[in-house]
């Protein structure tokens, strides 16, 4: 088994748009909530949930081979 880190380079789209906005919702979620508790691990999470929902691009979907688009959605 190799590991293909051409595909991680890529940065094809590889959200799709219930994905992306259902991403963007939960990181805004845990933002707001590790503002009251102090958690660093939740601002972690909510950061790199809005930053994938935002730029449609996941590393792990991209080291998976997954891709959550519709075919008329990758040609944006």
């Amino acid at each position: 088994m190799s590991f293909d880190y051409k595909r991680l380079v890529k940065f094809e789209i590889n959200v799709g748009d219930k994905d992306s906005s259902m991403r963007l919702i939960a990181g805004s979620i845990l933002l707001f909530i590790s503002i009251f508790t102090a958690k660093i691990i939740l601002l972690v999470a909510g950061i790199v949930l809005i930053a994938t929902g935002y730029s449609r691009f996941c590393p792990a979907y991209a080291a998976m081979d997954k891709n959550t688009c519709d075919t008329s959605e990758t040609t944006k």
